[in-house]
């Protein structure tokens, strides 16, 4: 009788817990690799473009570098909330931090100082922009969630002011004329860590 009991109640709590251990593992209908891809690349981008914000408010010896930094932090904290909030809804895990290249860009950056600071500063943010801009394209272009692609597209203006922004500062620095907000550079592969 015990044992029957025994039987009955863990059938009871295959039936019951089953169901949600198979959700939970269930990957999202629709969702292709491009699309975790772009959710975790957009995402780190973000996170970079933010600490990047603070470096220049800390360390820019120009008005036009603290504020731009600020920008970036205003904006790409908007854009990230935007971000989390889909791959939350598409059970998308996300890195906590930037890729390992983006940190170690950033640690380089930061360990520079004066005009010096600036110059890297602008140039590494008009490359991440470029190849954010980039990443969205190729979403756009070989994403299938239309929540993802509406992300991409609605960070496109932002991230092109941005950039827009940048080749101005460059220019005035080095009187040097620079490429257009649309030039991109090809998109990377995957991204540090891959979403599981």
């Amino acid at each position: 009788m015990i044992k029957g009991i025994v039987t009955i109640v863990s059938a009871l709590a295959v039936a019951l817990f089953a169901p949600a251990a198979a959700t939970a593992a269930t990957p999202t209908p629709g969702l292709s690799d491009q699309d975790r891809t772009f959710l975790v690349q957009a995402h780190q981008a973000n996170l970079f473009e933010i600490a990047a914000g603070e470096a220049a408010q800390q360390k820019g010896t120009s008005q036009a570098i603290r504020d731009l930094g600020g920008k970036l932090i205003t904006d790409h904290r908007k854009l990230d909330e935007n971000v989390r909030n889909v791959a939350e809804q598409l059970n998308v895990d996300l890195p906590d931090e930037p890729s390992e290249a983006q940190s170690e860009e950033l640690d380089r950056i930061e360990g520079l100082s004066g005009a010096e600071f600036d110059r890297a500063w602008v140039t590494a943010q008009i490359a991440g922009h470029r190849q954010t801009l980039a990443d969205g394209a190729k979403q756009l272009e070989q994403g299938q969630s239309e929540q993802v692609k509406q992300l991409a597209t609605d960070a496109k203006p932002v991230i092109e002011e941005h950039l827009q922004m940048l080749q101005e500062l460059e220019q005035e620095a080095t009187g040097t004329p620079t490429t257009t907000p649309t030039e991109t550079t090809p998109p990377a592969d995957t991204p540090d860590e891959t979403p599981t």
